[in-house]
């Protein structure tokens, strides 16, 4: 069998170069591929200036790293800054990260249109770095795969592709940084560049001058936190007086002894979770992927607006607006569908929980074409903060 490619040009057929079935069949959690030109012509639909402007305002999610090359230390504060301290940075060695950039910006945020080939869900953020000229986070792994597409200036990019690379961490820095680090493979990506990498790959980055780096990373929770956020939403609903019992106990050989009766009478305790049907398994994980994983959550406005208030806009040629931080999927349930809307479930049509799901903007014929629980729950979403009212001018027609 002939070695598959780690570098491929996708000029003919960005972004992946090759149909998405071939990539998520060879590369896809199984290796890295470098992929030139997977937007070719690509221009930053955001400036290094606008990146720290937003980097300085509240609720957002920025960090700042610097590098002190004599000593290899690596400095992490954390934001909001002030826009003041920005000018009089060094000219170098030092990395502006902000995460959720998609939640604030439409123009970043219209670039996972080109994911479509992933399940939206699993898309978690678009975070953007600006770096100075040798500006490095150091050599790290990270826990989920990740697209990291040059948006402005140059990079290099240094991986370790080989089996079982050695992941120790330094012990002298407050972020996680591999002790050991001897890359396979090297490359200059310029804007339009992209560099896929699954979990647990070894990778370093140094700007080659000023530059912006796009990483579309993907939702990939550990299974520790899928067992603790279950185990919780399931004892929600089972009551106190739910108890270890041992109604068929017997004298036993030594009173100290934990023995297999005891253990056999708490796996019964424990049987819920192992029984639990498949739909509550369905709800519990549409609720959790759906939940913003930021501190910060949506707000609902000072007064709902009224069903009435929402037909009259829509009608004067307005439109809802979906909030950039809300998360949303569904699922099929019986002959119908689910919607999961930031962490609730709202039952409906199957057309509905699509339409909802894949339109961030709806107009009169979008919400017309809605049964009457997809309507409902637009409503109660819209008075909740998940929908805002725009454009409405003059009745249509």
């Amino acid at each position: 069998m002939a070695r598959l490619p780690i570098e491929i040009d996708a000029r003919d057929l960005p972004p992946l170069g090759m149909a998405p079935e071939r990539f998520l069949r060879d590369y896809w959690q199984k290796r890295p591929l470098l992929i030139r030109n997977a937007f070719p012509g690509f221009v930053s639909p955001i400036a290094p200036e606008d990146l720290a402007g937003l980097a300085c305002e509240d609720g957002v999610l920025a960090r700042l790293v610097s590098h002190d090359r004599r000593r290899d230390h690596y400095a992490l504060r954390t934001g909001p800054f002030d826009e003041a301290e920005f000018p009089g940075m060094p000219h170098r060695d030092w990395t502006l990260l902000v995460q959720d950039v998609d939640k604030w910006d439409a123009d970043v945020r219209a670039l996972l249109d080109a994911f479509a080939f992933l399940p939206r869900w699993r898309l978690d953020d678009i975070m953007v770095s600006f770096a100075a000229p040798g500006g490095s986070v150091g050599a790290h792994i990270d826990q989920y795969d990740v697209f990291l597409l040059q948006a402005h200036g140059h990079r290099r990019w240094q991986i370790d592709a080989r089996r079982d690379p050695p992941t120790d961490f330094r012990d002298d820095v407050e972020i996680k940084l591999l002790r050991s680090f001897d890359p396979s493979h090297e490359w200059v990506l310029a804007p339009g560049d992209m560099l896929y990498l699954p979990p647990g790959v070894p990778h370093h980055g140094v700007a080659e001058d000023a530059c912006l780096t796009f990483s579309v990373g993907m939702r990939a929770p550990a299974v520790a936190e899928l067992m603790v956020d279950l185990v919780e939403r399931l004892a929600e609903t089972i009551p106190e007086e739910r108890r270890y019992a041992d109604p068929d106990l017997a004298p036993p050989a030594d009173p100290f002894e934990i023995d297999d009766a005891a253990l056999a009478r708490v796996e019964r305790a424990l049987a819920a979770l192992r029984e639990l049907p498949q739909a509550e398994v369905r709800d519990w994980f549409g609720g959790f992927m759906t939940t913003y994983r930021s501190a910060g959550d949506i707000a609902p406005p000072p007064r709902a607006p009224t069903a009435a208030a929402i037909a009259r806009g829509l009608e004067r040629g307005g439109s809802l607006v979906r909030h950039p931080h809300a998360r949303y999927a569904w699922a099929r349930a019986g002959r119908g569908a689910v919607l999961y809307a930031h962490g609730e479930r709202f039952a409906m049509a199957t057309r509905s929980a699509r339409l909802l799901c894949a339109n961030e903007e709806l107009d009169a014929d979008a919400v017309a074409g809605l049964d009457a629980r997809g309507r409902a729950a637009l409503e109660t979403l819209t008075g909740r903060g998940h929908y805002a009212l725009r454009g409405a001018g003059r009745r249509r027609g």
